[in-house]
């Protein structure tokens, strides 16, 4: 069973589709018990980290994310999720975060004739081999919308980037978890490949 995560951080109907597509049932839950002993945990989210990381510890879902890490579970980011895993923000005043990789989220920089937030389709240039990957091309597109990025604090972390006016993290991982700032449920065949992709890894990684 796969579990995913609600703290009320945007629609996760789309994750849900999109597993089922795959033939696979999701679990959404506000349950830290549920969460904490998962065999599989999705997180994914849209929204501010302030108000996010305050349900998080509200619901003690932020201590059940950190036990499935501990235990081994392979966990999956997406968008807000891949933020607050570092250990601060720089949005809603230096958020407090999960701290399960080091490392801060901080704002994309605003340039002239540049659109914050960044919205749409952009390429995830992949720098290091991971098993999500599997099967997908360089130079593929995937779905974005954000304004802040992860920007993890080892720079082996950095499995992948985009660029949007400068060079930002797009993809992160360590031991079993991995997270994307895009959004594998909203982009396309590429984004299923790589939801099937998590399906199958077993958490391990190699850095």
């Amino acid at each position: 069973m796969v579990v995913i995560i609600d703290y009320q951080a945007g629609n996760l109907t789309s994750v849900v589709r999109s597993l089922k597509v795959l033939g696979v049932a999701g679990e959404v839950t506000q349950d830290p018990a549920v969460v904490a002993r998962a065999q599989r945990v999705i997180f994914p989210g849209v929204g501010a980290a302030g108000k996010a990381m305050a349900i998080l510890q509200e619901l003690q879902l932020d201590q059940a994310l950190q036990e499935a890490f501990a235990r081994g579970a392979p966990i999956l980011g997406i968008c807000l999720g891949a933020q607050v895993v570092l250990e601060y923000s720089d949005e809603n005043e230096n958020t407090r975060c999960l701290g399960v990789l080091p490392g801060r989220t901080r704002a994309l920089p605003r340039q002239p004739g540049l659109k914050i937030p960044h919205m749409g389709w952009n390429q995830v240039r992949f720098l290091r081999e991971h098993p999500i990957f599997k099967g997908l091309p360089e130079g593929a597109e995937y779905y974005f919308v954000h304004s802040y990025y992860p920007s993890p604090a080892q720079e082996d972390m950095v499995l992948g980037v985009t660029e949007h006016g400068a060079t930002f993290s797009s993809v992160i991982g360590w031991r079993n978890l991995v997270a994307t700032q895009f959004h594998p449920e909203k982009s396309g065949r590429f984004g299923l490949q790589l939801l099937e992709n998590f399906l199958a890894w077993d958490g391990s990684y190699a850095e």
